[in-house]
């Protein structure tokens, strides 16, 4: 038995909101979650999110199955790609929106495989034994700082130019998203935009899933304490349980 849960959320600085999330089932019982946080121009952000996640969307409901884990992966590579194109299209169309872009997080889940893929700093979660496992790679500048040793990661933390993205769909006529092959025996998948990251750490965020509350309660909890610190951004979650873990 799997149950899932979205949200997103304005937060309480910004006066819209940029995120788009969704979770979706195909005919086969296969799982498709991805969060993307858009970012450039009055609401051109809230558009390239938008295209972003109903594209994904749509395409995954088309499908009988997914197939095979190779199979899987071109596919996302694929779509992945008509979405970039979908959002230069729009600006070539919509000049005031030029710059416009958004990061994506988005991971699939079936019986025999489980895979993760991001551009950006919207982060995916697996959780074993209870607790967090960041599976995805951020594409910020101070990340590849941390990774060459320029910057310690406490450093990282309150950086100037922490929010630097090195990728995002958008930026670039071509892009290559990261993926990430998973074992299945996980309890569950969470994805966010870096509302949620920024302002709880990992403890925190654990702290909470394994307090006893529906999953509902527990993304609306999460949320209130998100803006409760300030909410200094949109934040959105997909959450997925299995077998009834995690409730």
């Amino acid at each position: 038995m799997i149950q899932y849960e979205y949200i997103t959320d304005s937060g309480k600085v910004r006066d819209h909101n940029e995120d788009s999330v969704i979770i979706v089932e195909n005919q086969n019982g296969e799982y498709l979650l991805a969060v993307a946080d858009g970012m450039g121009g009055h609401l051109c952000g809230e558009v390239a999110s938008s295209l972003a996640i109903s594209h994904i969307g749509e395409r995954f409901r088309s499908l009988s199955s997914v197939g095979n884990k190779e199979d899987a992966i071109n596919w996302l590579k694929e779509v992945v790609s008509e979405i970039n194109v979908l959002i230069f299209k729009y600006t070539e169309e919509h000049p005031e929106s030029t710059g416009m872009g958004t990061t994506f997080v988005t991971a699939i889940l079936t019986k025999d495989f489980l895979l993760y893929g991001n551009l950006g700093d919207s982060s995916g979660f697996a959780i074993k034994g209870g607790k967090l496992q960041k599976i995805t790679e951020d594409h910020t500048l101070v990340n590849l700082l941390v990774k060459a040793g320029d910057l310690t990661e406490e450093e990282a933390k309150t950086h100037p130019r922490k929010n630097v993205l090195m990728k995002a769909l958008g930026s670039m006529a071509s892009v290559e998203m990261d993926i990430f092959d998973v074992e299945t025996d996980v309890e569950g998948i969470l994805l966010c935009s870096d509302g949620l990251t920024n302002m709880l750490d990992v403890d925190k965020i654990n702290k909470v899933l394994n307090e006893d509350l529906s999953i509902q309660e527990k993304l609306q909890k999460l949320v209130y304490k998100c803006n409760n610190r300030g909410g200094n951004d949109n934040i959105s979650i997909a959450y997925l349980v299995k077998d009834g873990v995690n409730q």
